[in-house]
């Protein structure tokens, strides 16, 4: 009877959003390793819609964002290190490493710190983590390829920045996807860092020596750059999964109302920054029943939904979802076991 009244008390804080703690004078910083594509541009721009906001309802006191220059591992640990020594009450973190970083993370922690990594996360135990499942993003990126090309052939892959969770997490699905469908087999693969003009260009640099391909496995963010170098070398166009972005989508309608060609999209949505500050933010407020894993899903979009999400988009955008606090309650509430 007591367990059923104490979960019944959790689930009413869930859904009325009831605070334990007063947050309006406490700072998050956002700690980010990179920003120069554009994935990570509409990213900070959803930090910054949803943060405003929260400053101006004296949600918090501070969300300020900190950006590296140089995408390096010690810079983002200087970078903590600083953070704490300025006060701030919790971090926001996209981490150029998933372990690299534990040192300072740890420090942190131990400064009384809230930690919550999303998109390039961390494995430091005390830090919470929002996580896509990514693995399970590359696998299905397989099947689908499948779908458009039953009698298999050659892959090329495009992998994202190195050394990031994230990257290491997609090849791996994308390698299981393979070992599901060995009528596929990736006959090469470049870095794109989730980039459409890194990605043409390392893509135009191995088109000389490249067996014919009929698809191409990716991260976000290089699509329309692969399409371009094909395009550019007169090579046949292959089926390219797409990354949610603006030009990508364009160029699939344009490539749809040629010809009819099919593909598949997907990514992490830029907005799940939003996620993880109002995971920060409740646990400041004094939650103790977040788990420090919490898992959301990624955003896919087909050859009957691509459209309508292109008519939203502004050029150069990503399709995103931004959360408000409440939305953040909820996906906490479904990952509570």
């Amino acid at each position: 009877m007591q367990k059923s009244l104490a979960l019944g008390a959790i689930a009413l804080t869930l859904m009325s959003g009831t605070a334990f703690a007063d947050t309006s004078g406490m700072k998050i910083a956002f700690s980010n390793n990179y920003a120069g594509n554009s994935w990570r541009q509409a990213m900070l721009q959803s930090y910054d819609l949803v943060t405003k906001k929260a400053l101006a309802d004296k949600v918090v006191a501070a969300a300020d964002v900190f950006t590296t220059s140089d995408q390096q591992v010690p810079t983002q640990a200087a970078q903590i290190q600083n953070l704490i020594l300025q006060g701030y009450n919790a971090i926001v973190i996209d981490a150029a490493s998933p372990d690299a970083l534990n040192g300072a993370i740890k420090q942190a922690c131990d400064a009384g710190m809230v930690v919550v990594s999303f998109d390039g996360i961390v494995t430091e135990p005390c830090a919470y983590r929002v996580v896509v499942d990514f693995e399970s993003m590359g696998k299905e990126e397989v099947n689908q390829m499948a779908k458009f090309q039953p009698k298999g052939g050659n892959l090329l892959e495009i992998r994202g920045l190195a050394g990031t969770s994230i990257d290491d997490a997609i090849h791996k699905g994308i390698l299981e996807g393979i070992a599901a469908h060995p009528e596929f087999k990736i006959v090469n693969s470049v870095t794109g860092n989730w980039d459409q003009t890194t990605a043409q260009k390392a893509v135009a640099t191995v088109l000389p020596s490249l067996p014919d391909v009929v698809g191409i496995v990716d991260q976000g963010g290089d699509g329309y750059g692969a399409a371009q170098a094909f395009a550019a070398a007169g090579k046949p166009r292959p089926t390219i999964i797409m990354g949610n972005r603006q030009d990508e989508f364009q160029w699939w309608k344009e490539q749809k109302d040629k010809d009819g060609y099919t593909t598949w999209s997907a990514s992490i949505a830029p907005g799940l920054s939003t996620l993880a500050f109002w995971v920060a933010q409740q646990v400041l407020d004094g939650r103790k029943d977040i788990p420090h894993d919490l898992l959301v899903p990624y955003l896919a979009f087909t050859q009957d939904t691509f459209e309508a999400e292109l008519a939203k988009l502004p050029k150069g955008g990503v399709a995103s979802h931004e959360y408000t606090q409440q939305e953040a309650l909820d996906a906490i509430k479904a990952n509570i076991k």
